[in-house]
């Protein structure tokens, strides 16, 4: 019975896939989509497989969930791939994650086809993976395609102290005193020193697993975003799941705080 049910889901999902395509106005597509790939690890341990070998999964499908993107021109995605409270795991575990995240971003950027932006607190990461990030966003500046941004080393909290102390570094080598900049400073100034600067603040932002909580992801970017918690792990994350979202966000009203 299962085979049979699998069989019909294999013959009809690329057809339904196809309807929910054509049925998406394009001024309803979210220009910028956030994703938290998350379920890796209870995703290896449901199959029997160790924890490196369910990030490896993950970054498998990263890939394809690109793809897909491109496919209903979506024009920037933010991957959180590492967390700063992630950098806290054992050593051995911690070096065996950077790892297959340097994997994925090589891919990323010999594909061609995206470019490639890392957003994270680089100081934070060992100096060969802060080196190899920064080397395939030079290696992608010229590419016309969609831009990924890679967050690795990322934390909400952390990302707006860094915009603070660049703001603030800023106005102390122009001379500012800490009086005039308190008497200008809002939420512009802070917002163009954050890691997306120049960036359309995410329209969707997803969560996979079933987790429904942002963890500190995009804690400033996604005060106007709307959200989409998928219960697949994010291996088993399928273009099905991710039609879905998109569905979802054209049938939402977005008021934008209005």
């Amino acid at each position: 019975m299962a085979g049979i049910k699998a069989a019909l889901r294999k013959l009809l999902y690329p057809a339904y896939e196809a309807r929910v395509v054509r049925a998406l106005p394009a001024e309803r597509v979210p220009k910028h989509v956030g994703v938290m790939l998350d379920g890796n690890r209870r995703w290896a341990k449901s199959v029997g497989a160790d924890t490196a070998q369910g990030y490896r999964a993950g970054a498998d499908n990263i890939f394809p969930f690109l793809g897909w993107c491109e496919e209903v021109g979506v024009e920037v995605v933010t991957l959180w791939l590492l967390s700063t409270d992630n950098l806290n795991r054992p050593p051995e575990q911690l070096a065996g994650l950077l790892g297959i995240i340097e994997g994925a971003v090589e891919s990323l950027a010999s594909a061609g086809r995206w470019r490639v932006h890392p957003v994270g607190a680089l100081d934070l990461l060992p100096d060969s993976t802060a080196a190899l990030l920064k080397s395939a966003e030079a290696a992608t500046a010229d590419i016309d395609g969609m831009l990924v941004n890679v967050a690795v080393g990322y934390g909400g909290r952390r990302e707006i102290a860094d915009a603070v102390r660049s703001l603030l570094h800023e106005h102390a080598a122009a001379g500012t005193t800490l009086e005039e900049l308190a008497d200008v400073i809002d939420v512009d100034h802070i917002a163009e020193h954050l890691y997306t600067k120049g960036q359309p603040d995410p329209d969707l932002v997803i969560r996979t697993s079933g987790e429904q909580r942002l963890g500190g992801f995009l804690l400033w970017q996604s005060a106007h975003s709307e959200f989409y918690f998928c219960e697949a792990l994010w291996p088993d994350f399928r273009r099905v799941d991710f039609l879905r979202a998109m569905r979802a966000y054209a049938e939402r009203e977005r008021r934008l705080g209005r």
